[in-house]
This record gives C-alpha cells, sequence and structure tokens, in this order.
C-alpha cells in the first residue's frame, strides 16, 4: 500500500528533525487507530502563538492563540472515513485536511500539565486528527467523551501518558 503524505512544515527556527518524525508517527499512528487503511494527505503547519492568533483570527474570527487549528478537508462524522472517490486523481492521496500546531503553546501546556513537550506535542497532533476525522468535542457530553476515548487509546499506542481533560483546541469546518 502507498504510505500516507505528512509534509510537516515549520515556520519557526528549532524544529528539529526528531520533532518532526514524531509529528509523522502520531499521525499515521491516529490514522491507523482510526481504520484509515487508504493513502492519505495530512499537512501539518509548526508555528508560533503569533502566527497561530493571525490564523485563528482570520479564520474564526477569534484573535487570540491557541494551541492547536485544525482544517478537515471533509465533513465527516466520527468513525465516518471517505472513501476511495475522495482521492485527488492526481495524487492517488485523499486529502484529509490541515493542522497548525503552536510549539509555544505546546511548551506552555506541557508545563501546566507537568508532562514532558513531546507527550504534549502527540497529544495536540493526536487531537488534530481526529478533528481531521470528524471528532468534535464542542458539547461536555457523549461527543467530548467519545473523542476523549479514542485519544487515550491512541495516546497509549504511541507510549504516551494521558492527561487531565481540563481544555479543548479549536476546530474549523
Amino acid at each position: 500500500m502507498r504510505r500516507h503524505y505528512i509534509p510537516v512544515t515549520a515556520s519557526v527556527p528549532g524544529v528539529s528533525g526528531s520533532q518532526i518524525a514524531f509529528i509523522r508517527k502520531a499521525v499515521r499512528t491516529a490514522l491507523a487507530a482510526q481504520g484509515v487503511d487508504f493513502p492519505c494527505e495530512v499537512d501539518v503547519l509548526v508555528t508560533n502563538d503569533a502566527e497561530i492568533r493571525r490564523l485563528n483570527r482570520e479564520a474564526r474570527q477569534v484573535d487570540r492563540a491557541t494551541d492547536v487549528l485544525s482544517f478537515p478537508a471533509f465533513d465527516l462524522r466520527p468513525g465516518e472515513l471517505p472513501g476511495p472517490e475522495d482521492a485527488d486523481p492526481g495524487t492517488g492521496l485523499a486529502p484529509l485536511g490541515d493542522m497548525m500546531i503552536s510549539l509555544e503553546h505546546v511548551a506552555a501546556q506541557a508545563k501546566e500539565y507537568g508532562h514532558s513537550n513531546r507527550r504534549e506535542l502527540g497529544y495536540l497532533v493526536v487531537h488534530s486528527v481526529l478533528h481531521l476525522l470528524g471528532y468534535d468535542h464542542l458539547d461536555e457530553g457523549p461527543m467530548k467523551a467519545q473523542m476523549r476515548e479514542r485519544e487515550e487509546a491512541i495516546l497509549a499506542e504511541l507510549g504516551l501518558s494521558v492527561r487531565p481533560c481540563g481544555r479543548g483546541s479549536q476546530q474549523l469546518s
């Protein structure tokens, strides 16, 4: 099977090759855990608070920095996947969407929650992939519980501990 295409672009200095490799691994792990067994594309931008604030303001009219923004290519429900007909004819890849992650937020939240930057980065990548696949947490009920359950299972597959769920990040549709 053709592999997923996961381009990772950094708009800030100091993003290491190991961080980029970890982001790709977290995306692939989340996709596999959700049953995505067809080649797809997920574009990732690693940035800072100023840039993610600008993107949040332009896309959502929310003038503040956030940890991660997710831009799904499809309007899916949890557990629903795009089909082969959704693949780009030129590449053969299904474009699942884009994610933007603020490394400043990664560091601040890792400190706040008392765990490593790697663990926080892994959480945010998994969280964003689930948004790209139709999961949401806007309510405090079953949708949020379903998303948290999937996050915990995927983080366990990555060998990462689960943190308390005190806040969520933003999804863009």
